[in-house]
């Protein structure tokens, strides 16, 4: 397991204050403004499925970012039991810090039922992930050796399938750029399928909102957009394993109003659809200098 990795795992393992109150951190040193929203999603359906039966997996989360987090305080995870049925469990969970709201998600967890229906859409057809150069390298190549730091210590392992957003905006004739990567967590992980969720949970946050400007020949590298991630919806379909090649197919069907709407369906290698993805994001032009 990489070190990146390590300290991710960590991150989700909650501390239990109460019956249905964990604490949480972020990373020590933290250098970003505001905490990651893939963090807080992930370490709060851990919250969630720490209070439900291990034979009732989560099938769906819905959550909202309300304020920016603080990096250098604790988060306070607290666990609303909504429903405990015969087939279904719903939690609802409140993120507090400095005594005030900064998300909020509701997650369903189901036990499986045998027969039903049984269809999926098909994987594109795309290289296969050892054939694609990690995306920290393609990064290095275009910005140079100081983007090697944060860009290669990366607890999920990122590669692009097409040219990437930064790559079509210094060459348009490259466009136009398409959203797909493969994925997998930077290190074999425990076999616990409540981690593996909820690092795909973390992970899904980190390529969503870029899927937007790639449909406009822009990126964030470009110093012109803001953003930030607003509500963020999922569906977990099928079992699978996070440190394990994952397909994650995204496209954005509507930006307006300074709002940008995207949504990714993610494969395993051998083509089933596990998880189906929706996020729609703040996305404001800075004035250019």
């Amino acid at each position: 397991m990489s070190k990146a990795l390590d300290v991710v795992v960590n991150l989700l393992d909650l501390e239990q204050v109460e019956l249905d109150i964990f604490r949480g951190r972020s990373p020590e040193g933290e250098r970003r403004q505001r905490v990651f929203g893939g963090q807080v999603a992930g370490q709060a359906l851990v919250a969630a499925g720490r209070t439900v039966p291990e034979d009732r997996p989560v099938h769906s989360l819905h959550a909202y970012f309300i304020r920016p987090g603080d990096p250098t305080v604790p988060l306070v995870y607290l666990v609303d039991r909504v429903r405990d049925g015969r087939s279904f469990t719903t939690r609802r969970v409140t993120v507090v810090q400095h005594g005030k709201t900064i998300f909020t998600l509701s997650a369903s967890f189901h036990r499986p039922e045998p027969g039903g229906f049984e269809h999926f859409v098909p994987m594109p057809h795309v290289p296969e992930p050892e054939l694609i150069e990690p995306t920290w390298v393609r990064m290095q190549r275009l910005f140079g050796p100081v983007v090697e730091e944060n860009a290669r210590d990366n607890p999920i392992d990122i590669r692009h399938v097409g040219p990437l957003s930064a790559e079509v905006e210094r060459d348009p004739s490259l466009g136009p750029a398409s959203n797909v990567v493969w994925l997998k967590a930077d290190g074999e992980l425990p076999d616990d399928p409540l981690l593996h969720v909820c690092l795909m949970t973390y992970a899904s946050d980190m390529t969503l909102l870029d899927t937007v400007l790639v449909t406009h020949g822009t990126s964030w590298s470009g110093g012109i957009i803001a953003g930030a991630s607003l509500d963020h919806a999922m569906w977990f379909h099928r079992p699978f394993r996070a440190d394990q090649w994952l397909l994650h197919a995204q496209d954005s069907p509507s930006a307006t109003g300074g709002l940008g709407l995207a949504r990714g369906e993610v494969y395993t290698r051998s083509g089933e659809l596990v998880v189906s993805v929706v996020q729609e994001g703040l996305l404001r032009r800075r004035p250019e200098r």
